[in-house]
């Protein structure tokens, strides 16, 4: 997905480039921010698809069914004792935004759109006490 090719950059900038750096889906995906996410194989992107599809209603006018919180839900939540100690005392000091988002969301399942994009903020979808959340996390 480029408006031009490799041979032109060469002719205008002198820079050499493949298709893939011009074009492709780590470029797209990590630096324009244009492609969501990349998968290995149609399978992992069939199932990843699948995955996100899971989170979102049938069409604009059904409402998703939320799946049935139950205690049994609640042991696989991380103990007050985990979220306590997620976060440093210590300001400077940085933690990793998905291990808190983890600890929360019910089953620990987070789906994370655009993982290697703006790597700063955290994007995605999980439940919480089956209800669909979105989350941005900074």
């Amino acid at each position: 997905m480029f408006v031009t090719g490799p041979e032109v950059v060469k002719t205008v900038t002198n820079e050499e480039v493949t298709t893939e750096q011009l074009g492709g889906a780590k470029m797209h995906s990590e630096v324009s921010g244009v492609c969501h996410n990349v998968f290995e194989n149609d399978i992992e992107a069939i199932a990843g698809t699948r995955k996100l599809l899971n989170f979102l209603p049938q069409n604009n006018r059904q409402k998703r069914d939320n799946k049935a919180w139950s205690a049994r839900d609640e042991i696989n939540q991380s103990s007050t004792e985990i979220l306590n100690n997620i976060i440093p005392q210590d300001p400077n000091k940085p933690y990793d935004m998905l291990n808190v988002i983890s600890a929360v969301v019910d089953r620990n399942d987070f789906y994370q759109i655009m993982p290697t994009y703006a790597r700063n903020i955290v994007t995605g979808f999980a439940e919480v006490e089956g209800k669909v959340v979105g989350i941005v996390g900074n």
